[in-house]
């Protein structure tokens, strides 16, 4: 299978980037073709706006989705955008690789997320959801969090798959993706050495498996 991960976490010695490496050697391992984007190492630009295209068709009042469209059609997004965009079409199936910052994804990835998902090219009006231009691809979360597990709770920090939620239908189902369940990993910073190395065999038994895992969704 072809599988894209994405990197959004600074530091190159994290469980993260831990998890990262896990998952590209298991996945390889198991014979599948893998492709990357570490944000961070790439020094990628997150802030969306005019700098997204080579040219506007309307210079005097931007309205971005209307800018999308147009750069769609006469092939003006940034390199460093259609790239990524290229990367997500190969795919059949995309991993998010990152830490739980304020009930969400790191504004790097939020980046990211709003600069490559242009309009016309991953929705738009009616290819959305079961209709939309990812149908046919999975995705999957796998995140740390600070808190530990027990804080995930209604009367504390809510539900974890309430807090998902906006990510998991929002963004990947809105677009067309089919959700996995999501590999988290709580209270990461408290983890011992040889709970560590237990995750990180789990994940890659996860991932070793994961034709079977899609099969069964």
């Amino acid at each position: 299978m072809k599988i894209l991960i994405i990197l959004a976490h600074p530091e190159e010695k994290s469980f993260n980037a831990a998890l990262f490496n896990t998952a590209i050697k298991s996945l390889e391992e198991a014979g599948h073709e893998v492709k990357t984007t570490d944000l961070y190492q790439e020094n990628y630009q997150p802030v969306s706006g005019k700098g997204n295209f080579t040219q506007l068709e309307n210079p005097n009042y931007f309205k971005q989705q209307n800018e999308e469209l147009f750069a769609v059609q006469q092939s003006t997004l940034m390199p460093d955008i259609v790239s990524e965009q290229e990367k997500i079409e190969w795919c059949e199936i995309m991993i998010w690789q990152f830490p739980l910052y304020w009930f969400s994804v790191p504004a790097i990835l939020k980046g990211w997320i709003d600069k490559v998902f242009t309009m016309g090219k991953f929705y738009d009006n009616g290819k959305i959801f079961d209709n939309g231009f990812s149908a046919g691809k999975k995705a999957m979360l796998s995140l740390t969090t600070g808190g530990p597990q027990k804080n995930y709770v209604e009367d504390k920090y809510g539900d974890i798959n309430s807090i998902l939620f906006p990510i998991h239908r929002g963004i990947l189902e809105f677009l067309g993706f089919s959700v996995l369940q999501p590999e988290i990993i709580y209270s990461v910073e408290r983890l011992t050495d040889e709970e560590r190395k237990t995750l990180l065999d789990r994940w890659s038994k996860r991932l070793m498996n994961i034709e079977q895992e899609i099969m069964r969704n």
